[in-house]
C-alpha cells in the first residue's frame, strides 16, 4: 500500500539460522546460541530452517483454520472468545497499543490444554485457559493441538539455545514448562484496499508480549518488520522455514539484550493470507527477573509472566474491555 512505506530487500537479508546443529546436544545448542545472540542483538527477527516441523503439520493447520474462516458467521460464533482468551475473535475486536483504528483480521486462537476445572485459570488471570472448540468441526482441535505441541517443543530448543549465547545454564529459561501459557492463533487477513485508510493495518506496529513467537506465513506475504534503524522492512515468505521474533518478556528477562522490535501487517494482495503465529511462554507463575551481564545491574523489575501478559490483555482485547466495565 503506498501510505506504508517499506524497504523490498533481499530476501536473505534478515538473517537464517539453521537449526540443524541442535542434534548435537549441548555443543550444538552453544553453536546456535551464539548466531541467536549476535543476530537478536541487532534485529529481535529471524528465519530458522531444518527446524525439524513436518510440512504436513503446518500445511494441516493451515487447510483446517481457512475451513473455519470459510465457515457462516453464525458458526463461528458458537465459540467466539469470552470469559477467556480463547476462540473465535472477529475483525474490530483486537487493537494493539497506540493504533487509531482495529486490526483487520480474524483470529481464532487456541493455546495449551488445560481441564476446565483446572485452579491455575483462575490464579493466572485466566490467561492459562480452556480452548473453545466447534463442534462442527472436530478436525480443527486435533490438527490445532497437534501443531501447538509441536511448536512448543522447538520453542524450547530455541530458549535452551538463547540460554547458552548468553552462557547460562542451558534449561535458564525453560525450567518451568510442564503447563505452559503457550499459546497460538489462526489468522485470517481479508485483502486490504487502499481506501481504507492510512492508519488501517491487519497488524499495526507492535511488539509481541511474550518470550518468543514462532511464526509459519503462506505465500501471500505482507509481514514487514522494523530494523534499529527504523526502517521498515519486507519479511518475504521463505519455503521451509519459520519467522522467529524475540518478544517483551525475553527482551526483560536477558537484560534488553535480545530485542524486542516492533513488526506489523498490510495484506495488500487482492487474495486471502493465512498465518499461524505461536507465542512460546513458560508456566504462568514464573517469574521473569532480568539476569545482567557479569559486572551489570538490572533494567527492569521482576515480574510474574501472567501478570505482564495479562497487563497488555487488557489494553488490546474488546471483549476485556467490556468485562472491566
Amino acid at each position: 500500500m503506498a501510505y506504508a512505506e517499506v524497504k523490498h530487500i533481499d530476501i536473505d537479508a534478515i538473517p537464517v539460522i539453521d537449526l540443524s546443529p541442535l542434534s548435537d546436544g549441548a555443543a550444538g545448542e552453544r553453536f546456535v546460541g551464539r548466531q541467536l545472540r549476535d543476530t537478536v542483538q541487532r534485529i529481535g527477527f529471524f528465519y530458522v530452517k531444518n527446524h525439524g516441523v513436518p510440512q504436513q503439520k503446518i500445511d494441516r493447520a493451515i487447510e483446517t483454520g481457512a475451513q473455519f474462516f470459510h465457515m457462516d458467521r453464525a458458526q463461528k460464533e458458537t465459540v467466539r472468545v469470552a470469559d477467556y482468551h480463547r476462540g473465535f475473535l472477529p475483525i474490530g475486536e483486537a487493537t494493539m497499543s497506540g493504533a487509531s483504528k482495529p486490526d483487520n483480521k480474524e483470529s481464532f486462537i487456541w493455546g495449551w490444554e488445560v481441564d476446565p476445572g483446572d485452579p491455575d485459570i483462575e490464579s493466572s488471570n485466566r490467561i492459562l485457559a480452556p480452548n473453545r472448540w466447534p463442534d462442527i468441526l472436530p478436525e480443527l482441535r486435533e490438527a490445532l493441538d497437534d501443531y501447538i505441541r509441536t511448536i512448543n517443543g522447538l520453542g524450547i530448543s530455541l530458549l535452551r539455545a538463547f540460554a547458552a549465547g548468553l552462557d547460562l545454564p542451558h534449561d535458564y529459561f525453560v525450567r518451568h514448562f510442564d503447563k505452559p501459557l503457550t499459546r497460538a492463533a489462526v489468522v485470517y487477513y481479508p485483502p486490504q484496499p487502499e481506501d481504507m485508510g492510512e492508519s488501517q493495518f491487519g497488524v499495526s506496529p507492535h511488539t509481541d508480549y511474550g518470550c518468543i513467537t514462532i511464526l509459519y506465513q503462506d505465500a501471500v506475504g505482507g509481514l514487514q518488520v522494523m530494523d534499529r534503524n527504523g526502517d521498515w522492512l519486507t519479511a518475504h515468505p521463505m519455503p521451509g522455514t519459520f519467522v522467529v521474533n524475540v518478544g517483551d518478556l525475553l527482551h526483560r528477562w536477558s537484560n534488553d539484550r535480545f530485542i524486542s522490535n516492533p513488526h506489523r501487517v498490510i495484506n495488500a494482495s487482492p487474495g486471502e493470507r493465512f498465518s499461524v503465529p505461536v507465542f512460546v511462554d513458560p508456566n504462568w507463575d514464573t517469574v521473569i527477573d532480568p539476569v545482567p551481564a557479569p559486572g551489570g545491574t538490572a533494567h527492569h523489575a521482576a515480574i510474574g509472566c501472567a501478570e505482564y501478559i495479562y497487563g497488555i490483555y487488557q489494553k488490546s482485547f474488546a471483549y476485556r474491555n467490556e468485562d472491566a466495565d
